[in-house]
C-alpha cells in the first residue's frame, strides 16, 4: 500500500494495545463518578465556562477526545443517554473493563475474533439471566415509580431532594404516558423543561399545562384570565406585505385616510373573528400588529406572539387546542380550555402559565436554584429520573441496584463458561469478572474495601440471594431491593449491549491509518506509551 507523505500507520499488537489504552484512561476518568458516593468533575470549556457534574453523559459530551477509540467511548455514552437516559456512567466503566481483560486474554495468545465470540455469548447469557431475574412493574405502582427515580437521584448533587423531584417526575410521565395496544408509550418530548435561576430547588414545580417563555404583548390586556379559551394560529395578526413590490400613488391627503383607515379595518375585522369565536387567550406563532394589539387589549383578549412552534405543539395537546392558519377557519370547536392563563414574573423575566388543563397529555416542569450551575445540574438530575421512570412504564420490569443483578449474572456465567469449554470459556469468565467492576467500583467510591465486599456478595449470591448488593450509604451488603435501591430492567440490558458491541468493535481492529494532518495538529503515536493522542 502507498501512502501518502506524513501517513502514520501502526498495525497488529500495537495497534490493538494503543486503542484499548485510549478507551480505558476514558472509562478511568469516569469510574470516580459511580454511585451515591462518587465524586463530580468540573470542565472547563474554550470559552471558560464551568460545569460541575458527575453525570457520565454529560462528562464526556463536554471533554473534546481526540483519540478514534476514545471517541467510541463517548458515543457508547450517548447511544445509552439517547436509549435509556440512565447508567452511561456503567456502561462506559463496563466497556473499559471488558477492554482490560481482553488484553490479558491477548497477551495469552487468544485470538481477538474467539474473545469477541465468547463475550457474545456471555451476553447473551446475561440479559437471558437478567429478564428472568426481573421483578414486574405497573403503570399504578407509585411507590416503586418513586423509589426508581430516587435511586437514579441518588448520586446527583441533588442532596435532600430526591423524594421532591421524583414525585414530580413519576406525576409528570404518568401525565404523558398513552396507552398503545396492551403496552403504555411515554414520549418525553411531552414534558417542557423551563429553566429560571431564582429562589431555590424546592421552589421548582410541576404545572399540568404549558409554560410559554413570551410575555403578554400589550400592558392594556389583563395578566390573568380565568376559564381561558385558547386559540392557537400559525398566521400572522398583521397586514401581510405583497411578495411584488408595489407602488401606491396618493394625490390626496383623503385617500392616504381611507388608505390608513382601510388597514385598521383588516386588522379589526381578524379581531372580531377571534372574540365571536368565544377566544379570550390567542398564542400566535407569528406577528401581531401594533394596531391589533390595541383591539385585542379593548376586547379583553390576551395575546402571546412569536411563540416556538414546539410550545405552540405542547399547548394544543394539553388544553386540546387545534392550530389554526387561516383566521376565517377559526370556530368555537378549535379552541383549547384551561383553568387559568396568568402571566408571572420571574426575577427579570415574565413568563405565561397556562394552567389547570383538564386531562394534560403535555406538561412542564419550571426549575428554580441560586445558581445557575444548580439550575442546570438540576435539570440533568431530573432527566435521568423521567428517562427512568418512562422506561420502567414502557418496559414493566425492575432489577435492584447496587451491583447486585451483576454479581447474579457474573455468578451464572461462571457456571455457564465451564458448559462451553474451548478458549471461549476463558472469554466468558473474564465477561463474568468484568460485571463485578461495577459493585466493586460502587465499593471503592464509596471508601469500602472492594475484596472484602466482593468475597462477601459472591458468598451471599452462592446461597441464592440475588438481591445481595453495596449499600454505599450504610457502607456494607444488603439487600437492595429490601433498601428500596431499584434500576429499570431496561437501563442495565442496554448497558451491557452497548458495551459488549463497542468492546467487540475496538477488539477487531488490528491496523490504525491516520492520513497527514493539514493543521499540524497532535499526531498519532506509533507506539504505545508515545505521543499524545495514544495517551488521551
Amino acid at each position: 500500500m502507498i501512502l501518502k507523505e506524513g501517513t502514520q500507520r501502526t498495525q497488529g499488537r500495537d495497534a490493538q494495545k494503543i486503542n484499548m489504552m485510549a478507551a480505558r484512561a476514558v472509562a478511568e476518568a469516569v469510574r470516580t463518578t459511580l454511585g451515591p458516593k462518587g465524586m463530580d468533575k468540573m470542565l472547563v470549556d474554550t470559552l471558560g465556562d464551568v460545569t460541575v457534574t458527575n453525570d457520565g453523559a454529560t462528562i464526556l459530551g463536554e471533554i473534546e477526545v481526540q483519540h478514534p477509540a476514545a471517541k467510541m467511548m463517548v458515543e457508547v455514552s450517548k447511544t445509552q443517554d439517547d436509549e435509556v437516559g440512565d447508567g452511561t456512567t456503567t456502561s462506559v466503566i463496563l466497556t473499559g473493563e471488558l477492554l482490560k481483560k481482553a488484553e490479558d486474554l491477548i497477551d495469552k495468545n487468544i485470538h481477538p475474533t474467539l474473545i469477541v465470540q465468547g463475550y457474545k455469548k456471555a451476553t447473551e447469557k446475561a440479559i437471558e439471566t437478567l429478564s428472568k431475574i426481573a421483578v414486574p412493574v405497573t403503570i399504578d405502582d407509585d411507590k416503586n415509580l418513586n423509589k426508581i427515580a430516587y435511586t437514579a437521584m441518588n448520586s446527583k448533587a441533588s442532596a435532600g431532594v430526591q423524594d421532591f423531584f421524583g414525585d414530580i417526575a413519576v406525576r409528570a410521565v404518568k401525565a404523558v404516558a398513552e396507552k398503545r395496544g396492551d403496552k403504555y408509550i411515554a414520549d418525553l418530548d411531552y414534558i417542557q423543561i423551563v429553566k429560571k435561576q431564582g429562589g431555590s430547588v424546592t421552589d421548582s414545580q410541576l404545572v399540568y399545562g404549558v409554560i410559554v417563555d413570551k410575555e403578554v404583548v400589550h400592558p392594556g390586556m389583563p395578566k390573568k384570565v380565568t376559564d381561558a379559551k385558547i386559540a392557537l394560529l400559525d398566521t400572522p395578526l398583521e397586514i401581510e406585505k405583497t411578495e411584488f413590490d408595489a407602488e401606491i400613488r396618493i394625490s390626496d391627503p383623503t385617500q392616504m385616510k381611507s388608505f390608513i383607515e382601510e388597514e385598521e379595518k383588516l386588522l379589526k375585522d381578524m379581531v372580531s373573528k377571534i372574540k365571536a369565536s368565544g377566544a379570550n387567550v390567542v398564542f400566535c406563532q407569528k406577528g401581531i400588529d401594533d394596531v391589533a394589539q390595541h383591539y385585542l387589549a379593548k376586547e379583553g383578549i390576551v395575546a402571546v406572539r412569536r411563540v416556538k412552534k414546539s410550545d405552540i405543539e405542547k399547548v394544543a395537546r394539553a388544553t386540546s387546542a387545534k392550530i389554526i392558519t387561516n383566521l376565517d377557519d377559526l370556530t368555537p370547536a378549535d379552541l383549547g380550555i384551561a383553568k387559568t392563563v396568568e402571566e408571572k414574573k420571574f426575577g427579570e423575566d415574565k413568563l405565561t402559565f397556562i394552567e389547570g388543563c383538564k386531562h394534560p397529555k403535555a406538561v412542564s416542569v419550571l426549575i428554580r436554584g441560586g445558581l445557575m450551575r444548580v439550575v442546570d445540574e438540576a435539570e440533568r438530575t431530573l432527566h435521568d429520573a423521567l428517562c427512568v421512570v418512562a422506561d420502567v412504564i414502557e418496559d414493566g420490569r425492575i432489577v435492584a441496584g447496587g451491583g447486585a443483578p451483576e454479581l447474579e449474572a457474573a455468578k451464572v456465567l461462571r457456571e455457564y463458561a465451564s458448559s462451553v469449554g474451548g478458549r471461549e470459556q476463558l472469554a466468558i469468565e473474564a465477561f463474568a469478572d468484568s460485571l463485578e467492576a461495577i459493585p466493586r467500583t460502587l465499593a471503592e467510591n464509596g471508601g469500602l474495601d472492594p475484596i472484602d465486599i466482593l468475597v462477601e456478595l459472591r458468598a451471599l449470591h452462592d446461597k441464592g440471594e440475588i438481591w445481595a448488593g453495596v449499600n454505599v450509604l450504610e457502607g456494607k451488603t444488603a439487600n437492595m431491593m429490601t433498601a428500596g435501591v431499584i434500576e429499570p430492567l431496561s437501563v442495565k440490558m442496554q448497558a451491557i449491549k452497548s458495551a459488549t458491541e463497542a468492546t467487540s468493535m475496538i477488539l477487531r481492529i488490528d491496523d490504525v491509518i491516520a492520513s497527514a494532518k493539514t493543521g499540524g495538529g497532535p499526531k498519532m503515536p506509533s507506539k504505545p506509551g508515545e505521543g499524545g493522542a495514544g495517551e488521551d
